[in-house]
């Protein structure tokens, strides 16, 4: 083993011409001894890597409070053993451990990091590449204004440091990831619970220094969570962040199931990447991907979370096929509903269920090498090679494969042939020129979470009768769509106003399921879900009266498309407005919408009786 300061993990991974996905467990807040309040002194470093091992971890971080001692006293145990060794006086005891560690370090990947302690005491993760030096680490521990004297202690309590935005860009500054602790609770940027917050509450959780957050609750299901808080759907916080978890262990074990205090893995953060590696590690959390960062969940758990997608059926981010089918041509629907997540946002393919919830679970034979072959097939069919991850899943006797798909980088992915296809809703359709035109376009810039700006006026606008008149600029509008008051769909669009210039009348549309502003969309340019919401906003508001009331919730029609999938246009009364949404899976209904669609139809159908479609006489084939 070479010495901290040069060393390269070998690569474990078998070179392949498909950037295949893998799934790694990772846990980046790990505290040692060398933590003052660490809860067990007689833990070896070689305990913790064993017991990385034990729960399969594949990446490990050493967080110390403000410390890098206790990576720094590994390293030191390491290469005087090896000198030991180089100098032919090793005992056999000695031998076996030096051993053990080269064969655990060469198993797990393991980063040297550090929690800071921000000015108001807020906790900040700071996680290097594994072969940066202990001096490089304390010199920015200095930077940041903890005294020499601190540097061996491993406290939390050291007064006075670095105001937190400063210290986000100090620590990336110096190349590491920057995650802030725990955000949800004791010593987190959200400042649950804390006098004031505001403005300073964004910066410190939208900076562009930091990596991903840390929460304690990315488990639940609460539209309260924090992952959902940040999803990039409000207005004053409109980047997307990637939420991790981790277990912030300051015992090996845990004491018992009902202690808070968690042991090494025992909250898990799972991140599918093409090799292990820092760099791969750092380009996700710098990437907008964000299907390739979940929490862990044993093979019981992705049963469940399986189960949990199919009561949402076919979706613009989940697919469902029965059966895998016989022949391993291009033509497999699989294959087109892969290039269309990898053209898309990413997303997910159960094979072995169909997308009713009721319905059996059927499997596939000899998963395992079923698996194999379609990893080959992704990079022999479709061209450039998908990013994504195939996986057997355990379920009800049978076996499922999961097709997990990133979001590709180098748009537009085809079939072999050269069809491209592009996700709607819950189906993959083909590209159409200005589609085709449009994923090259959307491919060249950056992605931005953010909501654009308001457009520079062009001439004298002038509304069109049918549509609402865009009398608000783009910022008050997408503050005023995107208010908390309203339980937005998780899907569909609404038409917010129109404007005409030379001859042709442009939409603005606020896209629900991104919960983001779209600009300029003519009926030329418009997707085909984008253009029905224009068709049906162009024949007018809809009466009260036409409508089926629960509240301020109702259902103005329910259409069935050709693959079973149920959509709805809705329509929400809110401060004398009458707000409406075309074209909003049932699948993304939230809990109040739910629950009133329910009560308007015990079926889950609703509307005003024009269950065929034909609505306000346009909607019989919309959606299709």
């Amino acid at each position: 083993m070479r010495s901290r300061r040069s060393r390269q993990r070998p690569s474990s991974e078998p070179s392949r011409e498909q950037p295949e996905l893998a799934w790694r467990k990772m846990d980046l807040h790990i505290h040692t001894p060398a933590s003052a309040d660490y809860q067990q002194s007689q833990v070896t470093f070689i305990d913790i890597l064993r017991r990385a091992e034990e729960v399969g971890l594949d990446i490990l971080a050493f967080t110390d409070h403000n410390s890098v001692r206790g990576f720094a006293r590994m390293w030191r145990e390491i290469e005087d053993l090896e000198l030991l060794e180089a100098l032919g006086r090793i005992s056999p005891k000695e031998a076996e451990l030096l051993a053990e560690y080269r064969r655990l370090l060469n198993r797990i990947l393991l980063l040297p990091g550090f929690e800071f302690t921000a000015t108001f005491g807020f906790h900040i993760l700071a996680i290097f590449p594994p072969e940066s030096s202990i001096r490089k680490l304390e010199q920015t521990l200095l930077a940041l204004n903890i005294l020499e004297e601190k540097l061996d202690q491993g406290t939390s309590e050291v007064g006075a440091t670095t105001e937190v935005r400063e210290a986000y860009e100090l620590m990336h500054e110096a190349g590491a990831i920057v995650i802030p602790a725990h955000v949800n609770s004791t010593h987190g940027v959200a400042m649950q619970g804390f006098p004031f917050g505001g403005q300073t509450k964004i910066a410190y959780t939208q900076s562009e220094h930091i990596h991903a957050l840390e929460a304690t609750d990315l488990e639940s299901g609460s539209s309260r969570s924090t992952a959902r808080f940040f999803n990039g759907s409000k207005t004053e916080y409109p980047r997307r962040m990637h939420v991790i978890q981790g277990s912030d262990a300051h015992r090996l074990l845990r004491e018992s199931e009902r202690s808070k205090d968690l042991g090494v893995g025992d909250r898990v953060t799972e991140v599918a990447l093409p090799t292990l590696s820092f760099e791969a590690l750092r380009a996700v959390f710098e990437g907008n991907d964000f299907s390739v960062v979940r929490p862990f969940a044993g093979s019981e758990g992705k049963l469940a979370q399986a189960l949990s997608a199919r009561e949402q059926g076919a979706t613009e981010s989940q697919a469902f096929h029965a059966s895998l089918g016989k022949s391993r041509r291009k033509t497999n629907t699989l294959f087109k509903d892969v290039v269309s997540f990898a053209n898309g946002e990413g997303g997910t393919i159960y094979v072995g269920m169909d997308a009713n919830a009721g319905g059996a679970v059927t499997g596939v034979p000899r998963a395992k090498v079923m698996a194999e072959q379609v990893r080959e097939d992704l990079a022999r069919f479709i061209a450039p090679a998908p990013v994504a991850t195939v996986e057997v899943l355990s379920a009800h006797d049978h076996d499922l494969l999961t097709v997990t798909v990133a979001s590709g980088p180098d748009k537009p992915y085809a079939i072999a042939d050269g069809e491209i296809f592009i996700r709607e809703g819950g189906e993959t359709l083909v590209a159409n020129r200005d589609q085709i035109v449009e994923l090259v376009r959307r491919s060249l810039q950056p992605a931005s979470g953010a909501l654009p700006e308001p457009a520079a006026p062009q001439g004298e606008p002038h509304a069109t009768p049918q549509a609402a008149p865009q009398t608000e600029s783009l910022a008050v509008l997408a503050e005023r769509t995107q208010s908390d008051e309203v339980p937005l769909p998780r899907s569909g669009f609404e038409v917010l106003g129109a404007v005409e210039r030379d001859g042709t009348t442009h939409y603005t549309l606020l896209d629900l399921r991104e919960r983001k502003l779209l600009e300029d969309v003519t009926t030329e340019s418009a997707r085909r879900l984008e253009s029905y919401a224009i068709r049906q906003s162009q024949a007018g508001t809809p009466e009260r009266a036409a409508v089926k009331w629960e509240g301020p919730f109702g259902v103005i029609r329910r259409r069935k498309g050709r693959n079973g999938n149920v959509r709805f246009d809705l329509a929400y009364q809110h401060n004398g407005d009458l707000r409406v949404f075309y074209n909003v899976a049932a699948g993304s209904l939230g809990k109040e919408w739910r629950t009133a669609v329910q009560a308007l139809s015990p079926s889950g159908g609703g509307g005003n009786g024009n269950g065929n479609g034909n609505g306000n006489g346009n909607g019989a084939s919309a959606g299709r």
